[in-house]
């Protein structure tokens, strides 16, 4: 049950990541035909910024599953017997502590948000400060998942890579 829900989790991140991903393409796409025929619209800069804050979002809390992210492991996996481990469950730990930690300041930053408006695409702000929120969100729950599945013997806390990897 539990790793289904995971699977779920982990296909919601990377649709979110890759949707964001199309409209920074679609608004690029529009940007340089516009630039073409002598006009760009101003909103799509401010479209492929916001898109690219919503693809780092959903994508935080993947590159944190996979080891995507900034991991220098070269000293801590070559230490002897269970010491790479437990710095692994550490460095979980704290990545997951941290993350719920700014979670409810994140949504305060999210609240600010409904005061203010885009310049150019007069969306609310808080739609672009969720962003924040969200990042943090999937980082905790990835790290929470990792602490887990090492204390209960089911994770050894290395990355998983996904199967087009391997």
């Amino acid at each position: 049950m539990a790793g289904r829900l995971i699977q779920i989790v982990v296909v919601l991140a990377r649709f979110g990541a890759g949707l964001a991903f199309a409209v920074i393409m679609a608004a690029v796409l529009v940007q340089v035909v516009g630039r073409i025929y002598g006009s760009s619209p101003v909103w799509t800069e401010e479209l492929t910024r916001y898109a690219l804050l919503y693809m780092v979002a959903f994508g935080a809390g993947l590159a944190f599953r996979t080891g995507d992210l900034v991991n220098v492991d070269v000293i801590s996996e070559s230490l002897p017997g269970r010491l790479p481990w437990a710095l692994r469950l550490f460095s979980a730990i704290a990545t997951g502590g941290l993350a719920l930690y700014l979670l409810p300041h994140a949504w305060k930053y999210v609240a600010i948000g409904k005061m203010q408006t885009a310049p150019a695409m007069g969306i609310r702000m808080d739609f672009v400060h969720l962003t924040v929120w969200l990042m943090l969100a999937g980082l905790a729950l990835f790290a929470v998942l990792r602490v887990i599945g090492m204390l209960a013997g089911a994770d050894d806390g290395t990355p998983h890579i996904a199967e087009e990897e391997e």
